[in-house]
């Protein structure tokens, strides 16, 4: 969890945000789009309706500049497996772009995507939703059966919560919303940070 980018979203708000642990380095360091601050509007609305249940957000990627997106797609072409088995152990390298886990062209880059999981709101724990983050395989796909019916709970709120504040998920991964009317749809940012 250390490296971890523990966000609740009370001002004021800061960044710390993660590399990606299933290509097992860090990627090359960002900063926000001009898109970002609508994002995070739409995101403290979210965490605000939350607070009620002593939950908030916990924030893990946002934005990502297209030059991380096009790491990812050098080391898919890679023999680097080191992070196979923790993070994609039944998914090929090839087939993580063909089953949607990783895009060529990716709303993080966008600004209006984020990685995001329940959390308590005093301790910063996060909830179990029977997966880690960033793991790349059916069991996080947000209706996959084989979780516990209280991680399926967690799943759902999460989702019903991200919908209800404008957010679409992905099917693939539980944690992965992107902004329905993001202000740059076809607007893929490479700002890095100086």
């Amino acid at each position: 969890m250390a490296r971890a980018a523990v966000l609740l979203l009370q001002p004021p708000i800061s960044f710390k945000l993660t590399f990606r642990r299933w290509v097992g380095r860090h990627l090359p360091t960002r900063t926000a789009p001009p898109s970002a601050a609508f994002c995070i509007s739409t995101l403290k609305q979210a965490q605000d309706s939350l607070k009620p249940f002593g939950l908030g957000l916990l924030i893990y990627d946002a934005y990502r500049p297209q030059r991380a997106v096009d790491d990812f797609i050098a080391w898919s072409r890679t023999d680097d497996n080191k992070m196979r088995e923790s993070y994609y152990p039944d998914v090929s390298k090839p087939d993580l772009f063909k089953e949607g886990y990783i895009a060529a062209k990716s709303g993080h880059s966008r600004g209006s995507t984020v990685d995001l999981t329940l959390c308590d709101l005093n301790t910063g724990t996060p909830l179990d939703m029977g997966t880690r983050i960033d793991f790349l395989g059916k069991e996080s796909w947000p209706d996959y059966a084989g979780v516990t019916a209280q991680q399926r709970a967690n799943r759902l709120l999460l989702r019903r919560i991200m919908m209800e504040h404008g957010f679409i998920p992905l099917q693939q991964e539980w944690w992965h919303f992107t902004l329905e009317n993001e202000p740059f749809p076809e607007t893929y940012f490479d700002f890095v940070a100086r």
